[in-house]
């Protein structure tokens, strides 16, 4: 690859800014640095000492996810080893908490920036997360339906939320905790909310975790806990025009769409502002009813994972009786 011209930012080498990020990306390399530059101050506390997973990409190549902080990372680039129960092994992830790592980062491409929910050394749950997922196409309207339905639930369990777009398609509703919940129980509760959330009308949201299940209804995910990762508030996303991970006010949201926020416009948009820190409510003790129902609710995956043998051993059987006639 020709090296284009470098720049020097915090310390940090930048290069070939002025090259197109991806294909497709209707955007450079410099609009990535440039925004995230912009909006260190606030992303930063998103990143900031939590493992962190990035999804980078190059013209030419799809994007992809890096866990493993780089060999050729940086001697002062923070980092810490976490075990990979799924692929049972060691990753050392990075910890990004000043904005040289973030340049450090943008510079190798690092489009989306994917922290956990649980800082090092964390023995607590620190938020309550739910993922709302579209089905296929692009009806934004849905997902807003389906957040007013999680609305009515947090009031009916009186928490509050705030709200952010995920930059792609959905949003992303989080609640911070107060008295240090296991994560079990943040884990039960999430459950409980996204049942309570669907029971208001099943005809536009559902708790189904087999994706053949939804009937194109908009999936209340409850499994972001602990471990588990969001796209932080403020990041992009590696998609045509870069949109961005963005906070709406719960009185806005039939208002915007995520395409509104990009690397194009955030900048101007936001000013000085912080407006996801403006709109954290202040952390809230897990209601014991919700928990209580969430245990009686079974664990998403492993429900799949048992419903997925049993339909395997059911098409068999089929196949054996169209077999014997």
């Amino acid at each position: 690859m020709v090296r284009g011209p470098a720049e020097t930012r915090d310390g940090v080498e930048l290069t070939n800014l002025d090259q197109p990020l991806f294909d497709g990306a209707g955007a450079t390399k410099r609009d990535l640095v440039d925004h995230l530059y912009a909006v260190a101050d606030r992303i930063l506390p998103e990143l900031r000492d939590r493992p962190l997973s990035v999804i980078r990409a190059r013209p030419g190549s799809p994007p992809f996810m890096q866990k493993n902080l780089p060999k050729y990372a940086p001697e002062w680039m923070r980092s810490t080893t976490v075990w990979a129960q799924t692929s049972q092994r060691q990753v050392s992830y990075a910890l990004v908490d000043d904005r040289r790592g973030l340049l450090w980062f943008a510079n190798q491409r690092a489009i989306e920036y994917h922290p956990t929910l649980m800082r090092v050394g964390d023995r607590h749950a620190r938020q309550l997360v739910l993922d709302l997922d579209p089905p296929e196409g692009d009806d934004f309207a849905a997902v807003v339906r389906a957040a007013r339905l999680v609305e009515l639930a947090l009031a009916e369990s009186n928490l509050s939320a705030a709200v952010k777009t995920s930059g792609a398609k959905g949003l992303h509703i989080v609640v911070p905790l107060a008295g240090d919940p296991e994560f079990d129980d943040t884990a039960a509760a999430t459950r409980a909310l996204a049942a309570r959330a669907e029971a208001v009308d099943p005809s536009v949201a559902t708790t189904a975790f087999i994706k053949d299940d939804r009937d194109g209804k908009v999936f209340l995910d409850p499994t972001r806990v602990g471990g588990a990762t969001i796209v932080a508030a403020y990041s992009p996303r590696a998609r045509p025009g870069l949109p961005v991970s963005f906070p709406v006010a719960w009185s806005d949201l039939g208002d915007v769409h995520p395409r509104d926020f990009t690397v194009a416009t955030v900048a101007d948009l936001l000013g000085d502002a912080d407006p996801w820190r403006d709109a954290m409510p202040e952390p809230q003790p897990l209601p014991d009813d919700l928990v209580e129902l969430g245990h009686t609710i079974p664990v998403p995956r492993v429900q799949a994972m048992h419903e997925g043998k049993r339909r395997k051993r059911a098409r068999e059987q089929a196949a054996k009786n169209e077999e014997t006639g």
